[in-house]
């Protein structure tokens, strides 16, 4: 029985040496080159259509198609010699997004219990992003 078991071993040892040879033997023709890497830089919403997006979510429900419109609440400024815009809220408040880079943007919200258009929510909110300006990396 350990004689068995000796040839045994031995004949799957053979067979192992080989495959591992045969499998380091192969070649591959051609030339190795790195896999492309994905630019981070680039806009991953280029191109996209967000009437489109919206259509596909609701088809069938019997929506009208989307249309691209304007905010004619949407008001460019600046804050502390910074592009920003600035956006009064419909149900109150104002809004101000500051440019932070050119996809990015840091936004301050202000709502005031006193009211839906009481104008003191934009004055507050840019005293807020003119506080915040020198914070953010330029």
């Amino acid at each position: 029985m350990i004689i068995i078991v000796r040839i045994v071993r031995a004949v799957v040892g053979a067979a192992s040496v080989a495959l591992v040879t045969a499998a380091c033997a192969t070649t591959v023709s051609g030339t190795a080159s790195p896999a492309p890497v994905p630019s981070t830089g680039a806009d991953v919403f280029a191109g996209l259509n967000a009437c489109q997006v919206l259509d596909q979510l609701v088809a069938g429900q019997g929506f009208n198609p989307g249309e691209n419109k304007t905010n004619d609440a949407v008001a460019n400024t600046s804050v502390n010699g910074r592009q920003a815009m600035k956006a009064d809220i419909p149900l109150g408040g104002c809004a101000i997004a500051v440019e932070v880079g050119e996809h990015a943007r840091a936004m301050v919200q202000v709502a005031l219990a006193t009211g839906p258009r009481d104008p003191q929510a934009c004055v507050d909110a840019q005293a807020f992003a003119e506080k915040l300006e020198p914070l953010l990396p330029r």
